[in-house]
């Protein structure tokens, strides 16, 4: 790929969705927009970037921007940040949301929709401890396709094998022929909408619980410090923040700070929630959730 086609997608996608392509990566570029370029009838990839110098068709540059976009996920991928939902967050929003007995949460980048999913399931699996609670999740995501697979919480016979407990499995899902379909409970669950990361956030509401996790290692530290100022003007002062294993709010923002040997969990800075021992259940552990 010649370096000149390679800052031009590069420029595009840091412009429009804010992820940011070094040049080691030029090699998803021919992977991922090859078959881009075929679907819009373009002789080669060069072609295609030609097209874009011109005035580019919004509907090309939207296939761009999701053919780039990354969609790995899996159910509940990296355990530990569900432990932390069920063990930590869940325990401490019974006993502080009892009056409202409501919790609004909001999964960020949710791609396909097994973390939506598996947040929903754990809630779930609390039975009758939040009885007649409203526990709403929004899951948005920069790519309509791929909403447009969660929303039907359809998966797979690998998909479901990757992290999911059979027991989750065979009480929450509907085998139809080769694949797995979601139960109707759960997936009422859940709101999905289209959201990019660099607007606004004000329309999206408050919430109490907030998972951006495995997306914020794509962008620069300037717009990851914008994203979570904007974040900490839509959570609760008492809300959570999760985020990947490799991700951090050190040394990028002063807005959350994490949680002591909790790691992933982030609470806004003027928060003073401290994990007790006796808030956490201990009904049930990592092992017995990964089985």
């Amino acid at each position: 790929m010649r370096i000149t086609d390679f800052d031009i997608y590069r420029d595009l996608l840091k412009e429009r969705s804010g992820l940011v392509l070094t040049q080691d990566k030029a090699y998803l570029v021919e992977s991922r927009l090859g078959p881009v370029a075929k679907k819009w009838e373009f002789a080669s990839l060069e072609a295609m970037t030609g097209a874009l110098q011109a005035v580019p068709d919004k509907n090309l540059v939207n296939d761009i921007i999701e053919a780039m976009t990354t969609n790995e996920t899996s159910f509940f991928r990296d355990i530990k940040p569900f432990d932390l939902f069920r063990d930590t967050v869940l325990p401490y929003m019974l006993k502080n949301r009892v009056n409202q007995r409501k919790i609004k949460i909001w999964c960020a980048a949710a791609s396909s929709g097994q973390e939506p999913y598996s947040l929903a399931m754990v809630t779930k699996e609390q039975g009758s401890v939040f009885s007649g609670w409203d526990i709403s999740i929004k899951a948005t995501d920069i790519s309509s396709d791929i909403l447009d697979q969660a929303r039907n919480g359809v998966y797979s016979q690998f998909e479901v094998q990757r992290g999911l407990p059979i027991t989750m499995l065979m009480k929450h899902f509907t085998q139809d022929d080769e694949k797995w379909r979601l139960n109707d409970d759960i997936r009422k669950m859940i709101q999905f909408e289209y959201f990019n990361l660099l607007d606004s956030m004000a329309a999206l509401g408050t919430f109490d619980i907030i998972f951006c996790r495995n997306v914020l290692i794509y962008f620069d530290e300037e717009t990851k410090a914008q994203i979570f100022e904007k974040m900490s003007k839509i959570i609760a002062p008492d809300g959570f923040l999760f985020l990947g294993g490799a991700e951090t709010v050190l040394g990028i923002t002063d807005t959350f700070k994490p949680v002591k040997e909790k790691r992933g969990l982030y609470v806004t800075k003027d928060n003073q929630f401290d994990a007790e021992p006796g808030t956490e259940q201990a009904a049930k552990s990592t092992q017995a959730i990964a089985q």
